[in-house]
């Protein structure tokens, strides 16, 4: 009984990281809201999204030999203090250098913490109870990224008037949370093991791309990441232009995505349980391949929504089915696959930067939906390629 209360307080106030890493899904309705103000072109205002992921590529490696140096609890905890940088920029100005200053750090911080958050679980939580924990921390991030647009259009619209910051009241909320985050971790004793492992370099990471299923796997990854980051972005922008919906009203189409990918968390463990990955990949890619059709060709609300929670719920998993097909694919390189896995997430800087340049050549956002539909694509020859 002691034991099991032990690793709950410890658990707690890791937990409230994961809550912390969803804030980089701010970027998507924040975006919005900045190419509003600042009357921006659509290529233009994917940069912000595109620079958050951008960071993956370059800090990934890097991050987990800090971690041998620093310990992971430590590692943590700096890349909530980047966060907290990133947030508090933004509450003493608005421009365009501004918001770009302000989302690299954002995604700096959470490069950090997507390579040591997850390691430093599988201190606390050993054996059966880490991959359900782990899910639950998917879970507890999804939260955060549904909330991030409800907050952001209270502010705009004047539900929370603080300090006449409008849409804006996201930062400084987000800010309180990320200072509790550090204030509870940095008061917890968490003991880590000694690692020793050998930490991946990018050419040793890199020359696994020749294993032409690794090259899959990462290729998946980008897909996923590119199709999350793009239909975060891109689906207010398709409720504004075709129903002539305000932003305002607009946002909540962010919120249903993340509501039905939270759902996706939640059921997607109990469901691999019962299936092959190769079979809930094919529901999977099958539900965003329904969800692609419905955002191309139709202008019914109705039909918008659907799709939007199909692809919030089909995308859910692929990446923690990708993630571990790779480490079961080369099980004797698994730090190089991880390393290798987490550089993937540059998907989120390339598919809206394509998306954004797509819809302004066709001056539409089925531009940008033709885009994510080719990662589609891409998912089924991937779901093919799967063992049986």
């Amino acid at each position: 009984m002691n034991k099991t209360k032990s690793n709950l307080s410890i658990l707690l106030p890791v937990m409230l990281c994961f809550f912390v890493m969803g804030f980089v899904d701010l970027v998507g309705i924040a975006s919005n809201f900045v190419k509003q103000d600042l009357g921006l072109a659509d290529s233009q205002a994917n940069i912000f999204p595109s620079l958050v992921f951008f960071w993956f590529l370059i800090f990934s490696v890097p991050t987990g030999l800090l971690m041998n140096k620093i310990g992971r609890r430590k590692t943590v905890l700096l890349s909530i203090a980047v966060t907290v940088v990133s947030l508090l920029i933004p509450i003493f100005a608005e421009s365009f250098i501004v918001m770009l200053i302000s989302f690299s750090l954002l995604g700096i911080g959470n490069t950090l913490m997507q390579t040591s958050l997850n390691p430093l679980i599988s201190t606390i939580i050993k054996g059966d109870r880490l991959a359900s924990t782990l899910t639950f921390g998917q879970f507890v991030k999804a939260i955060a990224s549904f909330l991030a647009p409800i907050i952001a259009l209270w502010g705009a619209t004047g539900a929370l008037p603080l300090f006449g910051l409008g849409w804006r009241v996201l930062f400084p909320i987000y800010t309180v949370i990320a200072v509790i985050a550090i204030l509870w971790l940095g008061a917890t004793n968490i003991e880590e093991e000694k690692i020793d492992a050998h930490v991946s370099g990018f050419g040793e990471c890199f020359a696994l791309l020749r294993n032409p299923f690794i090259l899959l796997c990462f290729l998946a990854i980008m897909c996923h990441v590119g199709i999350d980051v793009g239909t975060n972005t891109t689906a207010p922008k398709i409720l504004q232009e075709r129903l002539g919906f305000t932003l305002d009203d607009a946002a909540f189409a962010t919120s249903l995505y993340f509501i039905f990918r939270t759902i996706g968390c939640l059921t997607g463990s109990i469901i691999l349980q019962k299936l092959s990955t190769r079979k809930f990949m094919f529901i999977s890619v099958g539900l965003m391949l329904l969800s692609m059709i419905g955002m191309l060709a139709f202008s019914s609300r109705i039909v918008i929504y659907v799709s939007i929670a199909l692809v919030g719920y089909g995308n859910s998993n692929v990446f923690s089915m990708a993630f571990s097909e790779a480490l079961i694919a080369v099980p004797d390189k698994k730090n190089e696959v991880s390393g290798l896995m987490i550089m993937g997430l540059f998907g989120g800087t390339l598919f809206p930067l394509a998306m954004g340049y797509a819809s302004d050549a066709v001056g539409s956002q089925a531009g940008a939906v033709a885009v994510m539909l080719i990662g589609v694509i891409f998912l089924i020859g991937y779901a093919i390629k799967l063992k049986k």
